[in-house]
């Protein structure tokens, strides 16, 4: 290996082509050699599936996990070096919260394995939880180890200074789109009816039922597309009834992030109804940047990244409330130009912020700000 090149071990739960687009477009720059190490198998509610195998220009290292890969705060990596003993890295980007049991795992490895290398967590939380002292605790020797985190919104650097943490802090989202994928495609001929999309978990903090009884004060010219799955669907199968928009409504159950663009090309609108629990609001809503990087006009609440998300490329509503989002649909149903004007917007929003090609470069950028311009050797 070249003298002078940066050696970084990449910790991340990537489980889609689509999300690696960022690691093949940072590990194109010669000034750096990428490892990934990930989980062997990912396994959520959808089932259970092997992994990609490879990543153009890094070397991987899969691992079996203790609890499920999709668990974020509990799950444990096998391994007690993440393999840093053979690659000697000069910085650790591990994409796990500073609360969790991997987090701590990691800081652990680093200082017995490589304790001069620097190490990068990322945060996604914009709510300071309660916590108990185990928590509490982790938080401690993490936060202290950290020599910088990343945040996927701007509450983030909040939250991070609340909890006493005073390294150095950037909003990078860990995933952005890939433009590849997601890109505007041939629209669907004018439909009788206007089409509105939800895509993501069913549960309760995502506020479907809100998106069902804004469709109901709209009357017969208004479908919904309710795409994915979750414990709510029963229940909200039972409001749609109740409301008396069950005809109206289409279940499609969830698709291979490369399936989504087809679906978003036959919708004329993509809502994101969120709502704010005492430990939660939205992180980010990474459904939003894909519908905006298919020319999709989105709709929005007003629950936590949304809005900063968003930006002017879309429309937002006060969460909870079914007659402003009401409104907000009934806009974008009677004014097909403020439907292309949104679209156009919401491409070159998600294209110049939240491309795969952007966060990569300004990951990169902050890579060699913390480590001091890119000046390295080996340990």
């Amino acid at each position: 290996m070249p003298a002078g090149v940066i050696r970084v071990l990449h910790i991340a739960r990537y489980r889609a082509p689509a999300m690696e687009r960022k690691l093949e477009l940072m590990a194109a720059d010669p000034a750096f050699a990428f490892w990934l190490a990930r989980p062997a198998v990912w396994e959520d509610e959808y089932g259970r599936r092997e992994v990609n195998p490879a990543v153009s220009g890094c070397r991987i290292l899969r691992l079996p996990m203790w609890g499920r890969a999709s668990d974020p705060h509990r799950a444990l990596y096998r391994t007690l070096s993440f393999g840093m003993i053979a690659i000697r890295p000069h910085l650790i980007h591990a994409e796990e919260e500073p609360d969790s049991l991997a987090a701590l795992q990691i800081a652990l490895a680093r200082r017995l394995f490589a304790p001069r290398a620097r190490l990068i967590l990322h945060t996604w939380q914009n709510v300071n939880r309660p916590k108990g002292w185990p928590v509490r605790a982790v938080l401690r020797i993490t936060l202290g180890a950290a020599d910088a985190i990343l945040c996927a919104n701007r509450e983030g650097t909040r939250v991070l200074g609340e909890m006493g943490y005073r390294g150095p802090v950037e909003v990078i989202p860990p995933i952005g789109v890939d433009t590849r994928v997601f890109r505007p495609v041939e629209r669907r001929p004018e439909p009788s009816a206007f089409r509105a999309a939800y895509a993501g978990r069913f549960v309760p903090e995502k506020g479907i039922e809100i998106l069902l009884q804004a469709a109901a004060r709209l009357g017969p010219s208004v479908e919904l597309w309710l795409i994915g799955g979750g414990p709510q669907q029963a229940l909200l199968r039972s409001l749609a009834r109740e409301l008396g928009i069950e005809e109206r409504v289409r279940w499609v159950r969830s698709v291979p992030p490369e399936r989504m663009p087809e679906l978003l090309a036959q919708v004329d609108a993509l809502v994101l109804p969120s709502r704010t629990t005492p430990i939660w609001k939205e992180q980010f809503g990474r459904v939003l940047v894909e519908a905006m990087a298919c020319g999709v006009p989105v709709v929005g609440s007003d629950s936590g990244a949304i809005p900063e998300v968003m930006g002017d490329a879309g429309l937002i509503f006060p969460e909870g409330d079914a007659a402003a989002l009401a409104d907000r649909l009934r806009r974008l149903m009677e004014d097909p130009g403020l439907r292309r004007e949104l679209g156009e917007r919401g491409y070159r929003r998600a294209v110049s912020l939240y491309s795969q090609e952007v966060i990569a470069g300004r990951t990169l950028d902050f890579y060699r700000k913390i480590m001091g311009r890119g000046s390295s050797g080996d340990q």
